[in-house]
């Protein structure tokens, strides 16, 4: 199995067992693709976290205001009917649960791996990039005529630290 299969896998695994544990919610199957290049604008709330260890990377969390609101109204049990800061840090919570669970199953495959705190954007028409990261795992499950949208970048952590060297930087492995 590629670690693109085993990404989408654990992608779908913890996606479907978080929302059903935190949420009740039972998601379908989303479909995943390998997203390549410039990220699309986006409306809405976007939250990432950071993976470090022999591998490093980031896993995001994405979806509209409305799917924001409802994810915070499910996990609170209170009416969110706008995207304030119970609504963010609800969706920084589900993004840490998803790529939590996600890293502790790589870890058998790829070995130990650091979490970073989430942080959470929201806005209209807004792209987002990670620094040297040009291939994501993405996968998207349908949840009531809205779409959840779970992403995992991993590269191995030597091919970052040469690469700050071909560039001529110091690198924070060096320290």
């Amino acid at each position: 199995m590629s670690l693109h299969e085993l990404m989408v896998d654990l992608i779908r695994q913890s996606s479907a067992n978080v929302f059903s544990t935190m949420l009740g919610v039972e998601l379908e199957p989303g479909a995943a693709v390998i997203e390549n290049g410039t990220p699309e604008a986006n409306d809405g709330v976007v939250s990432f976290i950071g993976l470090a260890g022999a591998w490093i990377g980031t896993g995001s969390v994405s979806c509209s205001p409305t799917l924001a609101c409802r994810i915070c109204s499910a996990m609170l049990m209170v009416e969110s009917t706008g995207v304030d800061e119970d609504v963010l840090d609800a969706v920084a919570e589900l993004t840490n649960m998803i790529v939590g669970s996600i890293k502790n199953d790589l870890e058998t495959h790829l070995g130990p791996l650091g979490l970073s705190l989430p942080t959470v954007v929201f806005g209209r028409n807004f792209r987002t990039k990670s620094a040297g990261t040009t291939e994501w795992t993405v996968v998207r499950f349908p949840w009531e005529q809205e779409t959840l949208v779970v992403k995992l970048c991993l590269s191995p952590a030597e091919k970052s630290h040469a690469n700050c060297h071909m560039m001529g930087q110091t690198c924070a492995l060096d320290v």
